[in-house]
C-alpha cells in the first residue's frame, strides 16, 4: 500500500511539474478584461460608448464633481449668477482670484480628455470588430466623433491652447503632447461634427433615448460656426435644425423638472437616471443647490440682481412678468412661488419671505417630477429655444433682421412675453445678447459665460467682458483681468507634461 501511495504521489508531482510550463502560466484569466479580450462583441462596444458619454458627468463619474466643480466653473463667472460667498465651491473663480491650482478647471480638463481618450479608442477599435455590421460600426463611430467634438468644444473655449489628440496610445512617448493652435482644434471639431451628422440617426428606440442624434450634431456644429463668427454656415446649419421637427414645449418649466426629458425641445442632454443599484449613484442635486436653506436646500448660488431686474422687464400683455420669468426665479412678487422640499408643496414668496436668507433664488430644477430629494432629472446642454436664438443671431448678422425677430418672437411667445416689434440690426443684437439669451437660458449649463467669451473674442461688435461685468454690477468685477477670459492650464498638468505652456498672464 505504501508503494502504491508513493507511485501516486510521484505521478501527481511530475504531472504538476510538467504543467508548470509557459503555456500554463499564460492561460487567459477570463475574470479580467484586457485590450485584446474586450473589443469582441457589440456589448463591449456599447460599454465603451457608455464610458465615453459618462465623462460628461466628470472623469470620476461623481455627481459632486459635476455639480460642485465643473458646473460652478462654467457658471460662476457669468453676470447672471451670484455665488453664495459663505460656501467654498468655486468661490475664487467667482471673485476672479483663482490660481492655476483651482480644482474646477482641472476637473473640466480631466473630464474632457477622459472622454476624448475613450472616444479615440472607439474610433480605432470599432472599425476592426468583426462581430459588428457595417451599419452598427458607422453609427458607433459617428457617436464617438460627436463626443470628441463636444469635449474639444469645451476645451478650446475654456482653455484655448490645448493638445489636439486624435489617436489613443499607451506608449510613453505619446503621453506628453504639445498644444495645438486653436484654429486646428476648431477645424477638428468641425470635421468630426460634419462627418458624424451623416451617419447619426434622427432618433433612437426608447431604451436608447439621450444618445447623440443627427439633430444634436447639426445644432452643435451651428453653435461652433457661431462661436467663430461664420455667420453664413451658422445660419444654414441652424436652419436645418429648425426643419427637423423640434418644438418648443408648451410649458417652459417642463425643460427642468423631468416631465419632458429627451422630448420635443430637447436636442442634447446630460443623462441622469437616478439609479442607485449596484453601487451606482446616477442622481443630480440641482434642486438642493438652488433651493433656500429654509426649504431644506443649500443655496449655493443665486440669480444676480442684474438678471432679476432684466427679467422684470420681460412682461406679458398685462404688464406682469412673463411665465418664463416666474418659472426661472423665485423673487419678491405676489405671483412668485417655489417648491419647498421640506413642506412637499409650492409656497408663495410672501408666505416665506421672513424665513429666507436671501431675497432671490433660481427656481429652475428646484422641483422634479418624481419628487425625490436626489433625482434623475437630466441637464440640458442644447435645447430648441437656444437653437432659435442662435439662428436669430446669425440671421441678424447676415442682415436678415426681420426674419431674426420672427425667431426671437417664437421663443418669447412660448414664455408668455409680448412680441418684439421692428428693431434695427444693432438694437436686436443687444436685445439678443443681454435680454433674450440670459432671460431664456439663465444658469443653464455652459451658456452665459461662454456667450460673454465669444463676444469678447469676436470681431463683430466686440464687447469687453470686464465692461459687461462692471455694467451689470457683478461682484468682484474689479478683479477681472485679461487672463481671466480663459482658464489657466491646470498646474497639475504642467507639472507632469513639460511640453505644455501656461496661458498668458497665469
Amino acid at each position: 500500500m505504501k508503494k502504491i501511495n508513493y507511485i501516486i504521489l510521484a505521478i501527481l508531482f511530475f504531472g504538476f511539474a510538467n504543467s508548470c510550463s509557459d503555456n500554463f502560466i499564460d492561460v487567459e484569466n477570463k475574470e479580467v478584461l484586457t485590450e485584446e479580450s474586450f473589443w469582441q462583441t457589440e456589448d463591449h462596444a456599447l460599454q465603451a460608448l457608455t464610458a465615453a458619454y459618462a465623462a460628461m458627468q466628470g472623469a470620476d463619474g461623481s455627481k459632486w464633481t459635476f455639480f460642485e466643480e465643473m458646473y460652478t466653473s462654467m457658471a460662476y463667472r457669468g453676470d447672471d449668477v451670484t455665488n453664495n460667498t459663505a460656501e467654498t465651491y468655486g468661490r475664487s473663480l467667482a471673485s476672479f482670484s483663482n490660481t492655476t491650482e483651482e480644482s474646477g478647471p482641472f476637473n473640466i480638463w480631466k473630464a474632457c480628455y477622459a472622454g476624448i481618450g475613450r472616444a479615440n479608442q472607439i474610433l480605432q477599435k470599432v472599425p476592426e470588430m468583426e462581430a459588428l455590421s457595417e451599419a452598427t460600426k458607422k453609427g458607433l463611430v459617428a457617436e464617438a466623433k460627436f463626443l470628441r467634438a463636444y469635449y474639444y468644444f469645451w476645451l478650446v473655449t475654456g482653455f484655448e491652447n490645448v493638445p489636439l489628440v486624435t489617436t489613443f496610445s499607451g506608449e510613453l512617448d505619446n503621453l506628453f503632447p504639445q498644444q495645438a493652435a486653436a484654429s486646428a482644434v476648431w477645424g477638428q471639431i468641425e470635421t468630426d461634427l460634419s462627418e458624424s451628422e451623416t451617419d447619426l440617426p434622427m432618433e433612437y428606440a426608447s431604451e436608447w433615448k439621450g444618445r447623440a442624434t443627427k439633430g444634436a450634431a447639426k445644432a452643435l456644429l451651428g453653435k461652433v460656426y457661431l462661436f467663430q463668427e461664420k455667420w453664413g454656415p451658422a445660419e444654414t446649419k441652424l436652419a436645418e435644425v429648425t426643419g427637423m421637427g423640434y418644438e418648443l414645449l408648451p410649458n417652459y418649466a417642463d425643460n427642468f423638472n423631468g416631465n419632458a426629458e429627451n422630448g420635443l425641445e430637447s436636442i442634447f442632454e446630460i443623462q441622469f437616471s437616478g439609479d442607485r443599484s449596484n453601487g451606482n449613484d446616477e442622481r443630480q442635486v440641482f434642486n438642493f443647490q438652488v433651493s433656500p436653506y429654509a426649504f431644506g436646500g443649500w443655496e449655493l448660488f443665486y440669480p444676480s440682481q442684474w438678471l432679476v431686474d432684466e427679467m422684470k422687464t420681460d412682461v406679458d400683455a398685462s404688464g406682469d412678468p412673463s411665465e418664463r420669468v416666474y418659472e426661472s426665479i423665485f423673487f419678491d412678487d405676489p405671483n412668485s412661488e417655489m417648491y419647498n422640499m421640506d413642506a412637499g408643496e409650492n409656497q408663495s414668496y410672501s408666505d416665506v419671505a421672513d424665513a429666507l436668507n436671501h431675497p432671490k433664488y433660481f427656481k429652475k430644477y428646484s422641483w422634479n417630477a418624481d419628487e425625490n430629494f436626489y433625482n434623475g432629472t437630466n441637464i440640458s446642454v442644447i435645447r430648441y429655444a437656444d437653437v432659435l436664438l442662435m439662428y436669430a443671431e446669425a440671421l441678424n448678422e447676415n442682415d436678415k433682421t426681420m426674419l431674426a425677430i420672427d425667431q426671437v418672437n417664437l421663443v418669447r411667445a412660448r414664455g408668455g412675453a409680448v412680441p418684439l416689434g421692428s428693431m434695427t440690426k444693432e438694437a436686436l443684437r443687444t436685445q439678443i445678447r443681454h435680454h433674450e439669451r440670459p432671460v431664456e437660458l439663465a444658469m443653464e449649463f455652459g451658456i452665459r459665460w461662454f456667450d460673454l467669451y465669444r463676444w469678447q473674442r469676436g470681431s463683430t461688435a466686440t464687447e469687453s467682458i470686464k465692461t459687461t461685468l462692471e455694467d451689470h454690477n457683478k461682484p468682484f468685477a474689479e478683479n477681472f483681468q485679461e487672463k481671466h477670459i480663459v482658464f489657466p492650464i491646470p498646474l497639475q498638468e504642467i507639472n507632469i507634461n513639460a511640453n505644455l505652456e501656461q496661458n498668458t498672464g497665469w
